[in-house]
């Protein structure tokens, strides 16, 4: 009997995890950039895999600007509220998880971990009827 997971790669890659940084998006004045003061408090903010990353670079695709302040919070505050923007998501299967509002149609949830100052980002893109469970 054949399993699942080999007959689609798309729902195994999702169940394996192969987090990897994700990609950073454009800066407008990258002087502006060099001479910006380095937050002390940064953390790194990974895509739980190669899809999630794709995804996350197609949205960078459709909204630059907020996409480029999205990854900003994330390495800086990923664990702020921001009124109708970013929250954590509330029930058991979310445990952990937040939700951040890119525009008004797309959506990137992810999973802080405090103790390793680390952002795993498990899903970006178009907003889902129901909120994707994390890893």
């Amino acid at each position: 009997m054949i399993s699942s997971e080999a007959t689609n790669p798309d729902e195994s890659e999702s169940r394996v995890s192969s987090e990897e940084p994700l990609t950073a998006p454009p800066t407008i004045d990258s002087e502006a950039q060099e001479a910006a003061p380095v937050p002390s408090s940064l953390w790194l903010v990974v895509a739980l895999n190669r899809r999630v990353n794709r995804d996350w670079e197609a949205l960078i695709q459709r909204a630059t600007e907020n996409s480029r302040r999205y990854y900003e919070d994330l390495s800086t505050t990923p664990m702020v509220r921001k009124p109708k923007r970013v929250f954590p998501l509330k029930g058991k299967p979310y445990r952990g998880a937040w939700e951040y509002e890119v525009t008004k149609g797309d959506r990137v949830f992810y999973v802080p971990d405090e103790e390793k100052r680390k952002v795993v980002v498990y899903y970006a893109g178009v907003h889902p009827k129901t909120a994707p469970t994390p890893p």
